[in-house]
């Protein structure tokens, strides 16, 4: 489990290769969602200090493509923490490495539940916010809870 002293933030970074282009040139969708899924998970195992499962992917957006050869950093970070999940807020940013202007490629929320070794749920670390932005991205998870519970209502019959 984290100590207190663990960052509940962490950024991963890398160059965009030939191998995650798309037919139209770019970095492909697939592989922004598995940058996505490896900084969250590492993020909330981090955080937790356990193995951590995927609950919830939401809200995935994309705003801008991401060519070959950028410098692609993704952002994850702890914004709220339950008994045994944590939600953690992703963006990804890319850069011309000769330029450096770095623009939001993509945004998403996720929620990963810490697990033993029998797949059980095992308590995690409660974070508490402490800046004004911290306290923003806080209130943004509660609100984005209420809102997938009308979601996951809406979908029942699909299920």
């Amino acid at each position: 489990m984290s100590d207190g002293n663990i960052s509940n933030t962490i950024t991963l970074r890398f160059l965009a290769e030939p191998s995650d282009v798309n037919f139209g040139g770019k970095v492909h969708g697939g592989a922004v969602m598995k940058w996505i899924d490896q900084a969250g998970y590492t993020c909330a195992a981090r955080w937790s200090g356990q193995y951590c499962v995927t609950v919830y992917v939401g809200g995935i957006r994309f705003y801008q493509p991401i060519a070959i050869g950028n410098l692609v950093e993704i952002d994850a970070a702890v914004i709220y923490t339950g008994k045994s999940s944590m939600h953690i807020a992703i963006n990804v940013y890319a850069a011309n490495p000769r330029k450096g202007e770095r623009i939001k490629t993509t945004h998403c929320i996720m929620v990963f539940a810490a697990v033993d070794d029998n797949g059980k749920t095992v308590p995690v670390p409660k974070w508490v916010p402490t800046t004004e932005e911290e306290l923003h991205m806080y209130d943004y998870a509660q609100r984005l809870m209420d809102l997938r519970k009308n979601i996951e209502e809406e979908m029942k019959p699909y299920l």
